[in-house]
């Protein structure tokens, strides 16, 4: 007997309170991750859509010109994850705590093997009275969008310049925005989308740019 169907864009609830609804008001100790990185969640016209970044050129950065949530690493002032995702939305997309319909969740920590740390997600509702986010540097964020939720839904193979030189990864391609590996994983994840054969950790190579300096994050 064949199971229950399942929704092209994935087996999790449809709105944004049945989302963030799964997952608790908490935040595991600083030790247990070296990153985080926070899902945040608004109503578009048709769907939920979901804020990514992408991040600026640099020679120096692994994540260099990747699609990524807003995220980094644990610095010493953080007191908890929660407090390391809070400080990495202000710093990379202006948004503060008080711009969040709510308490910022409690996800999952998942290891990103590329980066060889542990990355705690979260997720969290843009505020109704929220002004719209943005690069606060155009030295760590390049472009700010908002991806449909269905958008993961679509499976494209897409060359990509890795250290074991180019090769076809998946990923999904919206308005000529690539997102792939640790990103794409968690965000399907999220949206109880399939888990798709892969190479979990491949490992990229950043693109070469006059630009020093380096971004800490756990993008793909």
């Amino acid at each position: 007997m064949a199971g229950p169907a399942v929704a092209a864009d994935g087996a999790a609830p449809r709105t944004i309170a049945g989302l963030l609804g799964r997952h608790a008001d908490t935040s595991p100790p600083v030790g247990t991750a070296g990153a985080s990185v926070t899902i945040v969640l608004r109503q578009g016209r048709v769907e939920v859509e979901v804020l990514l970044i992408e991040r600026t050129e640099r020679t120096t950065d692994p994540a260099s010109g990747q699609v990524a949530l807003p995220g980094g690493h644990v610095e010493e002032v953080d007191s908890s994850l929660a407090r390391t995702a809070l400080r990495e939305l202000d710093e990379e997309v202006g948004l503060a705590e008080s711009d969040l319909a709510g308490p910022i969740r409690y996800v999952e920590t998942k290891d990103a093997p590329r980066f060889r740390l542990a990355v705690a997600v979260f997720a969290a509702e843009l505020g109704a009275d929220s002004g719209p986010p943005s690069a606060r540097s155009r030295d760590e964020v390049a472009h700010i969008f908002w991806l449909p939720r269905s958008a993961l839904a679509a499976t494209r193979r897409v060359p990509r310049d890795t250290t074991l030189g180019w090769i076809d990864v998946s990923a999904t391609v919206y308005e000529g925005h690539v997102l792939w590996g640790f990103t794409r994983r968690v965000l399907r994840d999220f949206f109880a989308l399939p888990a798709e054969d892969e190479l979990v950790g491949l490992p990229f190579a950043p693109r070469r740019t006059t630009e020093g300096g380096a971004v800490p994050g756990a993008g793909s």
